[in-house]
């Protein structure tokens, strides 16, 4: 089933607002959408006002948004990039200058890495979150939202978007966002864990 398109997506959450006269602005702060998606706040912006955000390619947005995470994540933990390098380094087994140009947006991952990287950061959606268009990577949020309201907009996007486990697992790891990245790893391995014993049971 195709995904519900980012204006249909934005008049459910308008009248999800009016109804419970929320502030829009406020529900729908395009920094707090921005951090989420990885996206610069002033294509969240533009989107949010029915615009098109610049053309780019799909080089372009994986480096930007690896990029994006990598800067929330030394502005949260106080980490340099040298120690950041350095975990992607250990667990994605590649050099640290290569995972330093990745990190800053210099350079773009394999597939193969880009995999490792949606595990290290514990982002929703797999790849996609870093290649998706500026339009679908909002809309997968505003789906979201819309799923965790209990309202008759939010079971209805529910419904017909149904959350997979990954997506499980990426809506709890944005709520710890702000963990220091020791417990965040132990938060990502945890739910990996148990994501794993499902499926063993599963094939028994």
């Amino acid at each position: 089933m195709e995904s519900t398109p980012l204006p249909e997506s934005l008049r459910r959450l308008d009248a999800l607002i009016q109804q419970e006269g929320l502030d829009r602005s406020e529900f729908l702060s395009a920094r707090r959408l921005a951090a989420r998606t990885a996206l610069p706040e002033s294509v969240v912006r533009t989107l949010l006002r029915g615009g098109q955000p610049p053309a780019e390619t799909v080089n372009e947005r994986v480096r930007s948004r690896i990029k994006a995470l990598a800067d929330d994540r030394l502005a949260r933990t106080g980490q340099r990039m040298s120690d950041l390098a350095g975990s992607v380094s250990r667990q994605l087994g590649v050099s640290a200058f290569w995972a330093r140009q990745v990190c800053a947006g210099d350079k773009v991952p394999s597939v193969e890495l880009l995999h490792g990287l949606v595990d290290f950061f514990g982002v929703e959606g797999g790849e996609a979150f870093f290649t998706a268009a500026a339009a679908e990577a909002l809309n997968r949020e505003l789906l979201s939202m819309l799923a965790d309201r209990s309202s008759p907009e939010g079971r209805a996007a529910a419904q017909s978007d149904s959350p997979g486990r990954d997506d499980v697992r990426g809506f709890a790891l944005r709520q710890a966002r702000n963990l220091p990245e020791e417990r965040w790893n132990v938060l990502n391995a945890t739910l990996k864990a148990l994501l794993e014993l499902d499926d063993q049971e599963e094939d028994r």
